[in-house]
């Protein structure tokens, strides 16, 4: 009766809205088309100190202006052709990534060159080359000289020609690269001094680590890749600092002493470049020295401060010195059980604890020209955001310059009087604007539209459980699409659960991403908990894990279990659990530790058992076997392969290099001595994940797996 009251116009402007929402997201698209994804200012950056700032689309460099609206083209890719012929240079089809030197100057690579470009003058000098074959390049800005490395060894392009810095002939011997398997926030294995004259690089001996073969069947007669790969318990690797001179091309190694298993972090070198600090780190990860070394001898010079904790001590952040005050600098440290920041000068002497509360500081983002203050980030507002803070040193005074709430990514201007933060929320995509120092928005950059606003998506709702000791758990749930809150429906858990890893956040989305929402549009209630153990809530929350995985994330796990057998749309016989990685090691104990539960399980690259996962997040997390025998006999999932019941799949990369393929063949091997029923898929040229257009078949295997079984 309703249509029949209504003008024509009304009613086809009804029926568009009603039928707007009504596509559905495709796994191959999910991974091929970024219209599917907010989008945004590529390549956004401060010009300088100036009014400007840029951004790049692919074919032109743009510049926007504080002051007003105006856009302006600064380079085009056929102009830029031009300048390269002229040159001599090869012509490109797309602007490469620009990063400006100074409000003039603009600097890049092409190819194997590192070039800059004057853009008053339209000059453009090609600074200094490398070998065609270099990895891990390490610019010096001051000397303009570049560290990279070719196989296991260490070179520098000095412009008038190529240095190499290291000769070691047996592979087991890595120079210039990133080492603890990127452990302790380790990134890169090169770091300039200050003036770019004095190169501090990381020599990693593994000639003691057992080779591991990964095998490559791209090959006819399948070929291995042996890698050193120390297991918890085993023998590791001795990394040790050197450093390089470029003036008399002579290597000197700092004296880290005994004994050699140890590990050497957040590498500083001080603002004179006459000193380097590390943190030096036992192998027991207990205990921790903030060192000083003579860059000169190598000599040892003072050990600033001590750190220690009866779980662990985890350095993620090198020290930062003050820019108009050598003699201090600002260390991050959980000591209060929070990561927080820390003034002292360089004698070792706390001058005060600079930020406190029950929350983390995510990031020291950068000072203001004057030094006066600091730029942060952190969670103060809620567990769930990251937002911008400026801190004023001489009060301690802390004020919030990011308003909005959710995710801020944020870019300060070198002189630190304003900032760019990209963030999102559940409201919103993404959106990109200015702000000063008093908080004020300046100017709006960019606001995305959404992406997904024709999709038929589930509701997202976050939400929280009480832990067992009251703890409040923060959890995310996707109604089925076109949800009939009459009907019952089955659950899709998704679980991560171990350290450094939020999966519910205040953004778009809520962090779930497309495939959750896909599984949402299968007809499914997807739901995910960050129980403790995971990252962003503190020590405590993060550590009371140590010595036992799976036993706390598991009792936080069936918290959210229960909440779901209390809706009334939700089928309890019919609960499915999916994880990947520490989230395969979950789903598993899951389900083989509360047989009738989970009906449907699927893992990947899950650790299977923590003997045979790596040395350094083995033992932080779990110490040895040998010291703890029965926290790896509990963690061992094919101790409780007997009560497996119902269906579950595991997946694995026959490449992973991170989680060890032994790990599920392990328990394959075990299920079938057991008798028990698994099914299992492998991906025969991927690595700990899959990735690229191959994740579109991962996604509908996972999705044929629920649909068939759950």
């Amino acid at each position: 009766m309703l249509f029949k009251k209504l003008p024509l116009i009304s009613l086809l402007l009804f029926s568009s809205l009603l039928f707007a929402q009504d596509k559905m997201l495709v796994p191959e698209e999910i991974m091929s088309n970024r219209n599917l994804y907010p989008g945004g200012l590529s390549n956004l950056q401060w010009k300088g100190n100036s009014g400007f700032y840029t951004w790049q689309d692919g074919n032109n460099l743009l510049q926007g202006n504080l002051k007003n609206e105006t856009t302006d083209t600064l380079l085009k890719t056929n102009e830029f052709n031009d300048i390269l012929e002229k040159a001599g240079l090869k012509t490109i089809k797309r602007l490469p990534f620009f990063s400006w030197k100074d409000e003039t100057t603009l600097s890049f690579t092409l190819g194997n060159q590192w070039v800059e470009y004057q853009t008053t003058g339209k000059q453009l000098q090609v600074v200094n080359t490398v070998d065609s074959l270099a990895e891990n390049t390490d610019p010096a800005p001051e000397t303009r000289y570049i560290a990279y490395t070719i196989g296991n060894n260490l070179y520098i392009a000095t412009g008038t020609g190529q240095v190499a810095v290291t000769a070691d002939t047996d592979k087991g011997i890595v120079n210039g690269q990133s080492v603890h398997r990127n452990e302790f926030g380790i990134s890169k294995g090169t770091y300039w001094s200050p003036d770019g004259r004095l190169l501090a690089f990381y020599r990693m001996d593994e000639t003691m680590v057992t080779e591991y073969p990964l095998v490559d069947i791209t090959a006819r007669v399948a070929e291995t890749n042996d890698i050193r790969y120390p297991m918890a318990g085993m023998k590791s690797h001795h990394v040790t600092l050197g450093v390089f001179n470029t003036g008399t091309g002579k290597t000197i190694f700092l004296k880290t002493g005994e004994p050699e298993e140890q590990y050497l972090t957040n590498i500083a070198w001080s603002p004179d470049g006459k000193t380097i600090y590390i943190a030096v780190l036992n192998r027991d990860q207990n205990h921790l020295w903030l060192n000083q070394y003579d860059a000169g001898t190598g000599d040892f010079i003072r050990t600033l401060f001590e750190e220690k904790n009866d779980r662990y001590v985890e350095p993620l952040n090198p020290m930062t010195f003050l820019p108009d005050n050598p003699g201090q600098f600002i260390w991050q440290s959980q000591r209060d059980g929070y990561n927080h920041l820390y003034l002292y000068n360089t004698d070792g002497k706390l001058i005060r604890q600079l930020t406190q509360g029950p929350w983390v500081v995510t990031g020291l983002e950068g000072f203001d020209a004057s030094g006066k203050g600091l730029f942060y980030t952190s969670t103060a507002a809620s567990p769930l955001e990251n937002r911008l803070y400026y801190l004023e040193l001489s009060s301690g005074k802390s004020t919030l310059l990011t308003g909005q709430k959710g995710t801020h990514n944020v870019n300060i201007r070198p002189d630190g009087r304003f900032f760019i933060s990209r963030y999102s929320n559940l409201e919103t995509p993404a959106r990109i604007y200015a702000g000063n120092l008093k908080g004020r928005e300046v100017k709006n950059l960019f606001t995305s539209p959404d992406p997904l606003k024709d999709y038929l998506l589930g509701e997202t709702s976050l939400f929280t459980v009480k832990a067992d000791d009251g703890t409040d758990l923060w959890c995310r749930m996707i109604k089925p699409a076109s949800f009939d809150p009459a009907k019952k429906y089955p659950v899709f858990i998704y679980v991560y659960g171990g350290p450094h890893a939020q999966l519910i956040t205040e953004s778009w989305l809520g962090g779930a991403g497309h495939f959750l929402n896909y599984m949402a549009q299968q007809g499914y209630v997807v739901f995910t908990l960050d129980n403790r153990g995971s990252a962003n809530r503190g020590f405590e929350f993060e550590s009371t894990i140590h010595r036992r995985l799976g036993v706390v994330e598991m009792a936080d796990q069936l918290k959210g279990v229960k909440y779901l057998k209390s809706l009334p749309y939700v089928d309890s016989s019919r609960i499915g659990v999916d994880g990947w990685s520490y989230g395969g090691f979950m789903a598993i104990t899951l389900k083989l530790k509360n047989p009738g539960v989970f009906k449907v399980t699927t893992a990947g690259g899950p650790v299977t058992d923590w003997k045979y996962y790596e040395v350094m997040y083995g033992e932080r997390y779990m110490d040895t076997p040998e010291q703890n025998p029965d926290g790896y006999s509990e963690a061992c999932l094919m101790n409780h392969i007997g009560k497996l019941e119902g269906k579950l799949m595991i997946i694995h990369g026959a490449l992973d290099n991170t989680v060890v393929w032994q790990q599920s063949l392990q328990f394959l091997k075990t299920a079938v001595e057991k008798q028990k029923q698994v099914d299992y898929f492998v991906y025969p040229t991927h690595e700990h994940n899959v990735r690229g257009i191959d994740r579109a078949h991962l996604f509908r295997k996972l999705a044929t797996y629920y649909n068939e079984n759950l």
